[in-house]
């Protein structure tokens, strides 16, 4: 009985061993020879420190004042006061962005017919007995929109702002509404409209903000076109100069142009620089609220226009073939993720680049292959370029893997179990 218990035992052990025996060499085989590997390691590298800081334009210490690249959100240089402050006659261009945005209009064209009401006319007899700007209108007369936004923004007309306003959105209360949508979706949440003229004390926004409605101003087809005429002849033969016009022999180009008393000089404009060292030409897009007196308002464009050539240079920011992660695989195959072009800019800069960078996680890849993306702010917008292997990041031989069973099976079991 003793004897037959022990064999009995045996069995059993025997039984025991040959099972985890077969699952070992069913796991171990699979496991080394043809399961998934584990990934590589990838080490960023920033090159920020590369990026030498060039200093930015000198901006005003007293009033409001901003400037911003055309296709950045956050301003580029700011002045004075931060806050929101009277805007005067540039709500006028948030009018005709918010019309715009309504009803488009394309560049040339005339676009449908306004049809100016008695109180549209009673408005402009209005703003005349105020000395107020208006460009003559009559009651029962027909203007196209581009006329009317003609006489709107070369002659900083009251009396069209109200009529174009009216015209598009069916009273000034209506249009407010529109306005207080568009400013949300734009993110322009410093900017609060009693009107569509900026006469009102309670028109306010940030210089910052008004710097980025030049931008969108500019950016538009139909208000691009209409700022860049000298002059035009509208409704009835009606010659209407660009008040807007001002230190244009320091490259700017004006869009708005007013003075009130609660908002002093306001001007909105685009200031194309030109490098001091030569290279290509840049433009920003700004604005100054509450200056003084004229003289004052050129000191400062002057100060702005010649700091802004002087600070300006060209900066590589991405280049071709520049590493931005290395890729180590346990086994020892490294390649680099390299840039797949070059990206420079014409730039002001204080403080290093920020670069982002986004790579795949990998076992092996191919000399060319796609594998992520590079990401820098910079002041005049983002930047993204694409990363590419520079090498093969070849796969382990079979020795490799029957020798390392470890990061084998780990990976294995975690293919199958995660």
């Amino acid at each position: 009985m003793a004897g037959s218990a022990g064999r009995k035992a045996i069995r059993v052990v025997v039984v025991v061993l040959g099972a985890v025996l077969i699952l070992a060499v069913g796991v171990y085989g699979p496991a080394t020879l043809v399961g998934p590997l584990p990934t590589a390691q990838a080490s960023t590298v920033d090159p920020s420190s590369e990026v030498s800081p060039t200093g930015l334009p000198a901006m005003p210490a007293e009033g409001a004042s901003a400037v911003i690249g055309a296709d950045a959100t956050a301003p580029l240089a700011v002045g004075g006061v931060p806050d929101a402050v009277p805007l005067g006659g540039s709500a006028k261009v948030i009018t005709a962005l918010v019309v715009l945005d309504a009803k488009p209009l394309a560049a040339g064209e005339q676009g449908p017919a306004i049809t100016i009401s008695r109180e549209d006319y009673d408005g402009f007899l209005g703003y005349i007995s105020e000395s107020s700007r208006a460009v003559p209108m009559i009651a029962g007369e027909q203007w196209s929109q581009r006329d009317v936004l003609i006489a709107m923004l070369l002659g900083s007309s009251n009396a069209h702002s109200d009529a174009l306003a009216r015209w598009a959105f069916g009273s000034i209360d209506g249009y407010l509404a529109a306005a207080r949508t568009w400013l949300a979706e734009k993110e322009l949440s410093s900017v609060q409209l009693i009107d569509a003229t900026g006469l009102d004390e309670g028109d306010v926004g940030s210089a910052s903000d008004l710097a980025r409605i030049s931008a969108l101003a500019f950016a538009d087809p139909a208000i691009s076109e209409v700022m860049a005429l000298p002059d035009a002849t509208v409704s009835g033969k009606r010659l209407v100069g660009n008040l807007a016009v001002h230190a244009s022999d320091l490259g700017f180009r004006g869009l708005s142009l007013s003075y009130t008393d609660q908002a002093g000089l306001c001007f909105l404009f685009a200031l194309d620089v030109t490098p001091a060292d030569g290279g290509d030409k840049v433009t920003l897009y700004g604005a100054f609220l509450r200056e003084p007196d004229w003289d004052t308002l050129d000191a400062d464009l002057a100060t702005l226009s010649s700091s802004a050539s002087t600070t300006l240079t060209k900066t590589a920011i991405v280049t071709k073939g520049q590493t931005f992660a290395t890729y180590t695989t346990p086994w020892g195959e490294t390649a680099n993720a390299v840039a797949m072009g070059t990206e420079s800019r014409m730039l002001w800069t204080t403080a290093p680049l920020a670069y982002r960078v986004d790579v795949q996680p990998l076992t092996s890849g191919s000399a060319g292959q796609q594998v992520g993306t590079v990401t820098v702010d910079t002041p005049d917008g983002t930047i993204t370029v694409l990363l590419q292997l520079d090498g093969r990041l070849a796969e382990p031989g079979p020795l490799w893997r029957l020798t390392h069973p470890v990061p084998l099976i780990t990976t294995f079991l975690d293919s199958r179990f995660s």
